[in-house]
């Protein structure tokens, strides 16, 4: 009889001794408060009293930093936040090494974002913002290796400025738009007028170039009935005049009159 209780007992203290890992976790075991071994995922024995555990996730976890206040080198006061992606890859130091592995990334994260902020001048905070969050990776990823933990990656979600650095930066920019505009129309009136030059002396070269240009140009405006079209004597004609002898022109309409 006594035996039987004594079997009952024993089992009972099995079953409530089993404990079930996950394949994503690790189990730490401790004896008397004595670190024993990392329980792997499957059935475990745990005896109440003698022993306790604490599993570890060991999937990658998102932690979404809040707005940090800073201020850039060149004295500009910016908010920032961002999304730190790590996981665990010894639960032991998790554990061991660190009380609140968790808390304790998210205050490593803000505190190095305040400082590589206050190292780099604005332009640079936007116009970089993956060299940066390599910056900040690289150093999360140092200083939380004693404590088991991988950094995989850092984003930078917004870059928060003040309204009127806003203004400052929409008018620098369409000055910029400004600036560029003027140097292509520049350059466009350089090679306009470097093409008109070539064309200029074309047709002063090949004879009668320019009546045909004339022609070609009177054709294209007689197809709109509302153009009115002003004929200009050509210069070959005024330069005939020139070389013509005015005393003899006056003779000549005397003599046609008597």
């Amino acid at each position: 009889m006594i035996l039987t209780y004594v079997l009952i007992i024993i089992v009972f203290i099995l079953l409530i001794s089993l404990r079930v890992i996950k394949e994503y976790e690790r189990g730490i075991k401790f004896t008397f408060g004595k670190f024993t071994k990392i329980m792997d995922p499957g059935l475990n024995i745990v005896v109440p009293i003698v022993h306790t555990y604490q599993t570890v996730d060991l999937r990658v976890k998102a932690v979404d930093v809040p707005n940090q206040e800073a201020i850039t080198k060149d004295n500009i006061p910016t908010g920032i936040n961002a999304v730190i992606y790590y996981k665990i890859t010894n639960a032991q130091k998790a554990i061991l090494e660190v009380e609140n592995y968790f808390y304790a990334t998210s205050q490593l994260a803000q505190t190095t974002m305040r400082n590589i902020v206050g190292e780099v001048e604005l332009d640079e905070l936007l116009s970089k913002r993956d060299k940066i969050a390599n910056k900040i990776k690289e150093i999360i990823d140092r200083a939380t290796d004693p404590w088991g933990i991988s950094v995989e990656a850092v984003e930078l979600k917004d870059i928060i400025l003040p309204e009127n650095m806003k203004r400052v930066i929409a008018k620098q920019a369409e000055a910029e738009r400004e600036k560029r505009s003027s140097i292509i129309k520049a350059e466009g009136e350089v090679i306009a007028s470097g093409n008109l030059s070539k064309a200029a002396n074309t047709l002063s070269q090949a004879p009668g170039a320019l009546h045909l240009r004339t022609l070609q140009t009177l054709n294209d405006l007689s197809s709109d009935q509302s153009n009115t079209v002003i004929f200009a004597i050509p210069l070959e004609i005024l330069r005939a005049f020139e070389s013509l002898d005015t005393k003899k022109i006056t003779e000549t309409i005397k003599k046609i009159k008597k």
